[in-house]
């Protein structure tokens, strides 16, 4: 008996590894990606990704929002903004309700039925990391690790369950015809932010370094929870600032450097976080040009924050925002920031068959619907072919970085925003000061009457 045991074990051993093999040699074509998922939030999104069929989906963090936000107060006992804040605005939560929030993603109908037709992978950010901007100094993120990994599926004997962080690398279709996927963890080992310091930390450095000059395949896709191409934190400040990869620079250009010193082709980034969707590219990195395609989020976005007959503003707000690297084409963006600011998700299509081979980015709306999207081909993205810069009005396009434009260009939105209040301010006291000239005439003449 213990030898059939033993029998039937190896057979399904046997079996699981052959499938296992086969699903990641079959060919894909169609990856969906997202970010920015709030379990208590309505989820309809979903429908739209299922009916895309893709082969693969990755989560780029915020998979849950596990963190408790208190509301905004500026008096009272806890006040968490103002001057006299004296309570943090994000606080983590324990363990079971971290379970809890989990469970709650995992039975949604709509991600359940995903996990049925997708092979689902992904890295976290910072609320399912366990607490808002949180880096290296965060205490429960082993915990945290562990429950995130259980939401994956992660097998019980996974490397990921051993080491520091959850970066991770797939590769799925047959030779000639692979994708990379790197999944990074820019939460586990991040130095402060505003610190100039590291955000992957020196050993997954070593392993991403391996990775890239590892075993080649022609696409390969490197996953961040926030931006790498884009910095507009650079243009947004003072007024509010976003994390990304160009608030640690000399961690991006250690990035930049690396791919480009492995000679890998077909790279580029997807991203999350900002609750907006983009397409950046980047010329002066690589010998390519290297996208990032953001998505984000599944459920929050920034104008679900605001009354719809305010968008306006915030589509305004996003067209006046100076960018170098942000892919402008009014013919493939629903906007004319080519910003997205409702639920949305992300897409790659990849045309085996065509020759050369496409490959379609783009970001799609909650009925499936394309609101942004960029075409290339695998030719264009090769570290051995030259190929021509873009030009304009005599400047490469995509080579200039955010932190270089002129003061006045980059500090645009600040002094709009001064701007606006000075003249709110100047009527507010205008007609504060004609209603005091009325009243005093109005006394006068009552007191001759």
């Amino acid at each position: 008996m213990a030898l059939v045991k033993m029998m039937m074990i190896a057979i399904a051993l046997l079996f699981t590894f052959t499938f296992s093999v086969a699903a990641e040699e079959a060919l894909v074509s169609r990856i969906a990606f997202g970010s920015c998922a709030n379990q208590t939030s309505p989820q309809p999104i979903w429908d739209a990704i299922v009916d895309f069929k893709p082969q693969v989906f990755i989560w780029l963090g915020d998979n849950i929002y596990g963190d408790i936000r208190r509301p905004f107060k500026l008096f009272g006992n806890e006040r968490t903004i103002g001057p006299w804040k004296n309570v943090p605005r994000f606080v983590p939560s324990s363990e079971d309700e971290m379970q809890s929030k989990y469970n709650i993603a995992k039975t949604n109908h709509g991600y359940t039925r995903l996990r049925h037709i997708a092979k689902v992978i992904g890295t976290w950010d910072d609320h399912d990391y366990g607490l808002n901007d949180a880096g290296k100094e965060f205490k429960l993120k082993d915990t945290n690790q562990r429950l995130m990994l259980d939401f994956l599926d992660e097998p019980h004997d996974s490397p990921r369950r051993k080491q520091a962080g959850v970066y991770a690398s797939y590769t799925f279709g047959p030779e000639g015809r692979r994708i990379k996927v790197i999944l990074l963890d820019t939460r586990y080992h991040r130095d402060p932010l505003r610190s100039d310091g590291t955000i992957l930390g020196d050993a997954q450095w070593t392993w991403l370094n391996k990775e890239l000059n590892g075993p080649p395949s022609e696409i390969t896709i490197i996953a961040s929870s926030i931006q790498v191409v884009s910095n507009l934190s650079a243009c947004t400040g003072p007024l509010f600032y976003m994390e990304s990869w160009g608030r640690f620079p000399r961690e991006r250009k250690r990035l930049f450097n690396l791919i480009s010193n492995s000679k890998r082709d077909g790279v580029f980034f997807i991203s999350g976080d900002v609750h907006f969707g983009e397409i950046t590219r980047y010329d002066c990195a690589t010998a390519y040009p290297l996208y990032d395609i953001t998505s984000s989020g599944l459920t929050q976005a920034v104008e679900k924050v605001i009354p719809s007959f305010l968008h306006f503003v915030l589509r305004f707000l996003a067209w006046v925002t100076p960018t170098t690297m942000r892919v402008i084409n009014n013919n493939t963006c629903k906007h004319r920031s080519c910003t997205y600011g409702q639920p949305n998700f992300g897409a790659i299509q990849v045309n085996w068959d065509a020759n050369p081979v496409k490959l379609r980015f783009e970001v799609r709306g909650v009925s499936g619907e394309a609101v942004n999207s960029v075409t290339t081909s695998l030719p264009e993205l090769e570290a051995s072919k030259k190929r021509k810069p873009d030009i304009i009005k005599g400047k490469q396009q995509y080579c200039s970085l955010e932190v270089d434009l002129p003061w006045l260009v980059r500090h645009r939105l600040a002094i709009l925003f001064t701007f606006s209040v000075a003249v709110v301010i100047v009527v507010q006291v205008g007609v504060l000061y004609m209603a005091i000239s009325l009243m005093v005439k109005c006394l006068r003449k009552c007191k001759l009457d």
